[in-house]
């Protein structure tokens, strides 16, 4: 990675958004794998969140994807719903994944992610959900809910 040029790697990871800001994390991340830990991406999530421009949700997706080791990936809509829903209430990603580790059964973690950013991208939208075609409407509280389809 740091035979390649920031120009480079803008232009292959350039569908993501803040595609500049990245690269340059990217190659700084590398530098500091090579110099810290041996070239070897830690497998704790601690460890990671040493690394500058990876944060929680990040280092859970290393260690759930790259390591098989259970964590919870919380992102604007795993935050989003686990409120709306009721399940947690919390102002913060962070407090919702320690709210989600205390809760959710373990075997469930992993999947969680993956499960309702599809469903907040399609179903539970941010601005008016469509409550009318949910699968789960009968179990949500609509917490913050002020309008939907």
């Amino acid at each position: 990675m740091l035979t390649l040029s920031p120009r480079r790697i803008e232009t292959l990871i350039y569908p993501v958004g803040f595609y500049r800001t990245k690269a340059r994390v990217i190659l700084g991340i590398c530098r500091d794998l090579l110099a810290r830990f041996g070239g070897r991406v830690p497998d704790e999530i601690d460890a990671l969140l040493t690394l500058k421009g990876v944060g929680r949700k990040t280092a859970n997706l290393v260690v759930t994807m790259g390591y098989d080791k259970p964590g919870i990936c919380v992102d604007t809509h795993v935050h989003r719903i686990s409120n709306r829903l009721g399940y947690v209430r919390t102002r913060t990603p962070e407090e919702t994944e320690m709210a989600l580790r205390a809760r959710l059964p373990r075997r469930y973690w992993i999947g969680y992610n993956d499960l309702l950013v599809a469903f907040g991208q399609n179903v539970c939208t941010p601005i008016s959900p469509r409550c009318s075609t949910c699968p789960v409407r009968t179990l949500c509280r609509r917490v913050g809910v002020r309008s939907s389809r």
